[in-house]
């Protein structure tokens, strides 16, 4: 298969409506934690990520953004805008090597168990003065996966805070199941279409301010989002994306999956090789 296949980014309602998808949380085992420690596993249960967590040096990162740089004014000169660099594993072999990381990867499996596939890698890119907010939204109501056991890691290839449009969560959100949303209009200026109605009832907003360099991880389920980067710095940060193996895709996103720890009896996820392109 073709390491540079497109995927579509956000199926419609009717289509993930036919997967008759399980939203519901799956606990990780502190007694099983290698990496992590017992804290953050029973605090990752209790309410939907762990932050931050140090994953590259200062030198790595300084690296990690030049290489970002360089995919980007690519990306910009092809007609592309700061947040199109998606499904970037599949396309740049230094996007897999991120995602594959055994740093990261070992984290990942404290939450979601040995058999482990990476799917998804995609740079939400805020330049200056961007203007574009990220309504409240829950991670699983975009994916056609069952169940919903899976994980986001937010790397900040910048330094991520309030004035330049951080993340923020609302803590332990991930308990109240798949919530109900409405479509965002255009003149809400949001990076996504989808916003729940009354978040902040769902528990504590936690600001999700981070170095560059470290990472957040947080559930599929919980509620988070960011305000408008309306500041002279720019705020880019990579998402990356891990489930269970056990987790089953439609739409063909399965074609997506990389399996990084374990294995994967029933070959469901299609594991490509690291692409040849930087």
């Amino acid at each position: 298969m073709s390491s540079t296949k497109d995927f579509k980014i956000t199926p419609s309602d009717d289509e993930l409506e036919t997967l008759k998808r399980n939203l519901t949380f799956h606990p990780a085992d502190p007694a099983n934690t290698k990496t992590l420690s017992r804290a953050e596993v029973e605090g990752y249960n209790a309410s939907g990520f762990v932050r931050p967590v140090d994953v590259y040096s200062t030198d790595e990162i300084t690296a990690i953004r030049k290489y970002f740089d360089r995919l980007l004014d690519r990306t910009l000169a092809s007609g592309g805008n700061s947040y199109s660099i998606s499904t970037a594993h599949m396309k740049y072999g230094g996007v897999y090597d991120i995602l594959t990381n055994k740093r990261i990867v070992d984290m990942v499996a404290d939450l979601l168990g040995e058999n482990v596939v990476a799917w998804g890698s995609h740079f939400f890119c805020k330049m200056p003065g961007d203007g574009r907010a990220v309504a409240w939204h829950q991670d699983a109501s975009y994916w056609p996966l069952t169940p919903s056991h899976a994980v986001t890691v937010w790397l900040a290839i910048d330094d991520a805070d309030l004035e330049n449009g951080c993340m923020k969560f609302i803590a332990g959100s991930h308990h109240s199941g798949h919530l109900t949303y409405r479509k965002s209009t255009p003149e809400e200026h949001n990076v996504l279409d989808q916003t729940v109605l009354n978040a902040e009832s769902y528990g504590e907003i936690v600001v999700d301010d981070l170095k560059a360099g470290q990472a957040s991880i947080h559930n599929d389920l919980l509620l988070h989002g960011s305000d408008p980067n309306m500041s002279a710095r720019r705020r880019c940060g990579l998402t990356l994306r891990y489930a269970a193996a056990h987790v089953r895709a439609g739409m063909h996103w399965n074609e997506k999956g990389v399996v990084i720890r374990g294995s994967d009896p029933t070959k469901h996820w299609a594991n490509p090789p690291r692409p040849e392109t930087d």
